[in-house]
């Protein structure tokens, strides 16, 4: 017997029966919500509250053996927690998700925490299919971000072609973007961008030039990029899809904070129809506003996915499952499609009032008609009158002055030639992806969570810097 019969039947005498009725219908209604979501594994079309999410997470937490009433544990990992506070963060689940040998299987000593990974990647796939292509045919939450995931997948696919040693690198000045490849064991093959009027843009013709000088079998594969810092645009995921296919190569796409853009998204299906896509990774943070830590790995060849799912070493913590379980059923597909409207709604906002500011400034809006979240704006005039090699410190300067007025995210690139070394491989221009940009600028982006408030906050500090910032370059006047 449930406890909620057993609760009707032993309180029939005590409680009017019209108002354990009420409670019944209650509970009738959260359990309706659990059962289509068990049965479909789909994500839900509107958010549900809280107490239905925390009733299904105890359902869950019941079934795993370190919250058995009985348990007897003999061995060396039984789920134990010592902190009571640490025990309700996790809704105590203790016991982490998959196994040692493969993250996707099904934990004897936890099924309430096997279940709860299961709904997690089903919800996942079910995001991917709707917002990128229907084509997705497999989708997991892989515990750690996105740099480290990358790496993941590339290790795996080393395997797939022993021999290869090379992945072939679209530059993108982000740390993480680049240290994947050589964390995996690898070598890249960096391909600067050509600059296309004002925005930096892939260099197919190159790619095809590497590819033809160091020959298919010692390719591993292409990294290429969809999200990124303008002015930087979004690789010709197509044009890449394409030449991998026809060299049977690996196309691995970095989309770390591409799901939330319908531009990013659309160029990831485009390649896979008209030529290939094996994987494509996106952070669980940038795109789904949960705390740093996971990643979400997909692609369109099932089998490879899941090569890349046993290839994991060891089990995972339960704790990104939950965030990302929590925060799906929380909001609902409808109200994820509402921030993505408004997230493209605010990109539009945010490049009007940079535009207006460029402006006052006599500075402009970088053009960058293939990158539709981050938007770039000149830095040209500032300390225009100092020598060319104090330039640079003083333009940086407005960065600092920017954080020291809270605002996080934006990006000051003086353009400098300075050098910056990874590892033994040098980067001329670091910041800008390239050797040489035009022009100094600064970068925002509207992501998605972004409110039109905070584009006004922002342009209103960045002008109250920018004519701090030029009244103290101007030059002193002259006494005669």
């Amino acid at each position: 017997m449930e406890l909620q019969e057993l609760l009707l039947s032993a309180m029939n005498d005590s409680v009017s029966k019209t108002y354990l009725q009420q409670g019944s219908q209650s509970k009738i209604s959260r359990n309706k919500l659990v059962s289509i979501l068990l049965k479909e594994k789909k994500w839900p079309k509107e958010g549900w509250d809280d107490l239905t999410i925390e009733m299904l997470l105890n359902e869950l937490a019941l079934m795993d053996s370190n919250n058995f009433p009985s348990r007897c544990g003999v061995g060396e990992r039984e789920g134990r927690i010592y902190s009571s506070m640490v025990s309700r963060r996790h809704f105590r689940l203790s016991h982490g998700v998959g196994r040692s040998g493969d993250l996707g299987e099904v934990q004897p000593k936890a099924a309430g925490s096997s279940i709860l990974s299961v709904l997690t990647n089903s919800l996942l796939l079910d995001l991917c299919r709707t917002h990128v292509s229907r084509s997705v045919s497999d989708v997991f939450l892989c515990p750690t971000a996105t740099g480290l995931s990358i790496s993941l997948v590339l290790l795996t696919l080393a395997k797939e072609k022993p021999g290869a040693k090379y992945v072939i690198w679209p530059r993108i000045d982000q740390k993480s973007c680049f240290k994947c490849i050589l964390t995996a064991g690898l070598q890249p093959l960096i391909i600067e961008p050509k600059l296309i009027g004002e925005e930096l843009q892939t260099n197919t013709d190159e790619i095809e030039r590497i590819i033809a000088d160091y020959g298919t079998d010692k390719i591993l594969c292409i990294l290429a990029t969809t999200s990124c810092f303008a002015p930087r645009a979004c690789d010709t995921l197509e044009v890449i899809g394409r030449l991998c296919k026809s060299h049977n190569l690996f196309h691995v796409v970095n989309n770390a904070y591409g799901l939330q853009s319908g531009k990013c998204a659309y160029s990831i299906s485009q390649a896979a129809h008209h030529g290939r896509v094996d994987i494509f990774v996106q952070s669980t943070d940038k795109n789904l506003m949960v705390p740093v830590g996971g990643a979400i790995i997909a692609g369109f060849n099932k089998t490879l996915v899941q090569k890349i799912r046993q290839n994991y070493p060891g089990r995972a913590s339960s704790s990104q499952f939950l965030d990302v379980f929590i925060t799906l059923l929380s909001m609902g597909s409808n109200e994820y499609t509402r921030l993505l409207k408004k997230r493209s709604e605010n990109y539009k906002y945010l490049k009007n009032r940079f535009g207006a500011l460029a402006e006052k400034f006599s500075e402009h809006i970088i053009q960058t008609p293939n990158n539709q979240i981050s938007i770039g704006m000149t830095l040209s005039n500032i300390g225009s009158n100092l020598p060319e090699s104090e330039r640079p410190a003083v333009i940086s300067k407005l960065g600092s002055m920017l954080f020291l007025r809270s605002v996080c995210g934006a990006r000051v690139v003086p353009c400098d030639q300075t050098v910056k070394s990874i590892d033994g491989y040098d980067f001329q221009g670091w910041g800008s992806h390239c050797k040489e940009y035009p022009y100094p600028y600064i970068t925002a982006a509207a992501s998605i969570g972004m409110e039109t408030k905070d584009v006004d906050l922002f342009v209103e500090k960045l002008e109250e810097c920018l004519k701090k910032l030029s009244k103290q370059t101007e030059e002193p006047e002259n006494p005669s």
